[in-house]
């Protein structure tokens, strides 16, 4: 059983009593989302994400792929955003496992993400913001914090921001996995090489690992 699996499995187990069946979520909206973004050059393909909700059920690979990137090699900028992607049928996330290959190494990391009460708490407040759909002036309507965005960088760097103003849930250290790209199932090979563009950089500048 693989690490990733492991930590399924047991967070699984930990939260299954907390589970109140499988009908649609209770929240004042139709789904959240998941946004993933990377520094520039710091190319990153996402294998899976998966989410254990407030109720304990599992969800596996609701997103993955491609990510969004920052503009910058150092650092994260000031309002990160990823391109989300709509969760729909899961309740608020417990638990967010990303699984991703870091090309610009190479290795493959798993990381596991609590997400705290506050962070859900959040995410159902209402909070009043002006219609940019309008013209001036503008009336305020009921928005919502549905959204969370992780950065993924090399060393197994995750950080994690609720949407709106992101605000920062937390910062993690993921572990590489010993299996390798796509869960040992594709010889060792990742799932495309570097683009000219990030290899050059690297080449050049390196990889400023400590600036995540």
């Amino acid at each position: 059983m693989t690490l990733h699996r492991v930590w399924l499995v047991a967070a699984v187990l930990l939260l299954s009593g907390c589970a109140n069946g499988q009908g649609r979520p209770d929240l004042p909206y139709r789904d959240w989302s998941i946004g993933l973004l990377a520094p520039s050059y710091m190319e990153v393909w996402v294998e899976s994400v998966d989410v254990i909700d407030r109720r304990g059920l599992v969800f596996e690979r609701v997103h993955g792929g491609i990510v969004s990137y920052t503009g910058n090699s150092v650092g994260w900028p000031r309002l990160p955003a990823g391109g989300g992607k709509s969760i729909s049928g899961v309740d608020l996330p417990e638990i967010i496992f990303v699984r991703w290959q870091s090309l610009a190494e190479p290795h493959t990391y798993n990381v596991r993400i609590n997400i705290p009460l506050w962070v859900r708490e959040e995410m159902v407040k209402p909070k009043e913001v002006a219609d940019c759909s309008r013209k001036e002036p503008r009336p305020t309507i009921i928005d919502y914090r549905d959204g969370i965005t992780i950065g993924l960088a090399p060393d197994g760097i995750a950080k994690a921001w609720l949407g709106g103003e992101s605000i920062e849930i937390g910062r993690f250290v993921g572990a590489v996995s010993k299996l390798g790209p796509d869960m040992g199932k594709n010889n060792g090979r990742y799932a495309y090489p570097l683009t000219p563009e990030s290899k050059a950089y690297i080449e050049k500048f390196g990889i400023p690992y400590g600036s995540w």
